[in-house]
């Protein structure tokens, strides 16, 4: 290890420091990834764990001691690939599908004003009847294979339509709704459930499917609570309520097209306290 650290002075200068920028620029991208899940505070602790590592290198590299802690470390290093492929199977399953489903090529820049305006109207009407709802937006992640199991409606978009589809005497209103462009792609889809107790015991069902589904893409969906009307928006893994109804339009607009998080409490993937609510997470929000 200690000749490893020693080739550095054989190499100028300029290039490492490059090599350094472009490896950083990679962790920074990993981290960015990992934000909001479990794999984050995992990978911090591994970062702590190289860094201490690396002191003791530099320190290692001016002295021929601890020969026998040397050896130890260099052991420990060939297996550390290994387990962060265990470590973080879950998320390297999210990155394949991300990266297996991203069009590169968009064609064209989404959303435009009506389609947003479209969107805010039913879930204004949705939220102030306290109709549940679950509204997925695709981004650059396609959604193709997830819609398979739900009803292909491939319908222009209008503000009726959705309400109608999330109406509670409609069999297609418990389960999810996926829009492609300016067009609704398909109703009464099952979106994946993020896992059991990766939120508060008061967001139900439509909550934990939103959560999960923007964990395994980069959309956004649009929750409204059945028991509350409490409208919600789940990106990138992290719920962020409450979204007041007025705010809506301008909240969707900026996430969608200038890409940044609206300015609303973030709820925590792990609840912080016991809820004193007597009811099931089943009858809770969102259910």
């Amino acid at each position: 290890m200690t000749e490893f650290f020693s080739t550095f002075d054989n190499y100028p200068k300029w290039e490492i420091a490059i090599e350094l920028g472009l490896i950083w620029l990679f962790i920074y991208v990993v981290f960015r990834f990992l934000r909001g899940t479990r794999g984050a505070g995992v990978i911090k602790g591994i970062g702590i764990f190289f860094g201490l590592f690396l002191a003791l290198m530099l320190f290692w590299r001016s002295t021929e001691s601890f020969g026998r802690l040397q050896v130890i470390f260099q052991y420990v290093i060939s297996y550390v690939a290994f387990l962060l492929i265990v470590i973080f199977q879950p998320e390297l399953r999210q990155a394949a599908i991300r990266i297996g489903q991203t069009r590169f090529l968009r064609s064209n820049r989404e959303p435009r004003h009506e389609f947003v305006e479209c969107i805010s109207e039913a879930i204004d009407f949705l939220s102030k009847n306290q109709f549940g709802a679950l509204i997925a937006i695709e981004r650059s992640v396609r959604l193709g294979g997830l819609v398979e199991g739900g009803q292909m409606l491939d319908a222009k978009l209008s503000s009726r339509l959705l309400q109608s589809i999330f109406w509670p005497n409609n069999p297609l209103h418990d389960l999810g709704v996926v829009l492609r462009d300016t067009r609704i792609l398909a109703a009464g889809v099952q979106f994946p459930l993020a896992e059991e107790g990766s939120l508060p015991a008061r967001y139900g069902s439509r909550h934990r499917a939103a959560v999960g589904l923007s964990n395994e893409s980069d959309c956004v969906v649009v929750i409204v609570s059945e028991e509350t009307g409490v409208v919600s928006i789940a990106i990138e893994g992290q719920l962020q309520s409450p979204i007041p109804r007025e705010r809506l339009t301008a909240v969707l607009t900026q996430i969608l097209e200038v890409e940044e998080a609206p300015q609303a409490e973030q709820v925590p993937t792990a609840p912080r306290e016991e809820t004193t609510s007597t009811r099931s997470p089943d009858k809770a929000e969102g259910s």
